[in-house]
């Protein structure tokens, strides 16, 4: 007798991701530059805009956020451009590690975060891709904000933050020792602020801050997101603040 293969309780985050992922990428037309932002929801993305340009012949170029993505473009036979062809890309698509009702987000738990935020702010338009776990009332409540750091600034930066009313650690390597390297040769400092009451004006004390080379505070920027959910639905969420 065939046994009955045990699902675990988080397999509806896939399933949840993946069908949100779908929505975004049936924004694409041909002809259109993406912005791909990284992790496991825009990996999903990817994959499906491969077999749209196999199945449909739809030419699409993209512009990856990561080492990440940018391999996986490739073997899905995407083409990849960079921001000095394409400086306003048609479309970006990304993920989110926290993201609200004004759909102002934390992004950066996959160390991508500058180059993120610099291709969805060029962008035209931008999507985003989240399952339900990721909307919150309160941007910051039980979610640190991801800090790309000069290493040579590190010890000021974290007095800094501390100065802001908050706590910063250093992001630990799994699987090699010390620290985690971003694709730029930085340093991530994951920053506890609490519930934060003005994230515009934290994203812009933080980036004043001499070392600091981005933060993970993504502040009216998206036009869309997805969000996918337990019940296998999709709820879209709009905004007119951008496209």
């Amino acid at each position: 007798m065939k046994r009955r293969r045990e699902t675990s309780p988080k397999d509806w985050v896939e399933r949840a991701k993946k069908k949100a992922a779908i929505k975004a990428v049936s924004h694409i037309r041909d002809g259109y530059v993406v912005g791909l932002g990284s992790g496991t929801t825009v990996a999903y993305a990817v994959e499906h805009i491969g077999r749209r340009v196999r199945r449909e012949g739809i030419k699409v170029t993209c512009i990856p956020t990561s080492y990440q993505i940018g391999i996986l473009a490739a073997q899905n036979g995407i083409p990849i451009t960079t921001l000095y062809e394409h400086p306003k890309p048609d479309l970006a698509i990304d993920g989110a590690d926290q993201i609200d009702g004004g759909l102002n987000m934390i992004k950066g738990g996959g160390g991508a975060l500058t180059m993120e935020k610099i291709v969805d702010s060029s962008a035209k338009r931008v999507i985003i891709v989240v399952d339900e776990s990721k909307l919150t009332d309160g941007l910051g409540r039980g979610q640190p904000v991801p800090i790309e750091v000069l290493p040579f600034a590190l010890p000021t930066v974290l007095k800094a933050i501390r100065s802001m009313g908050g706590s910063g650690e250093v992001r630990m390597g799994r699987g090699k020792v010390g620290p985690v390297i971003t694709d730029n040769g930085n340093i991530i400092v994951d920053a506890d602020f609490g519930v934060i009451k003005s994230p515009k004006e934290l994203e812009e004390e933080l980036n004043n801050t001499p070392g600091v080379v981005e933060n993970g505070l993504f502040i009216q920027l998206v036009t869309i997101a997805y969000v996918g959910t337990k019940r296998s639905d999709v709820i879209k969420l709009k905004t007119q603040k951008k496209g």
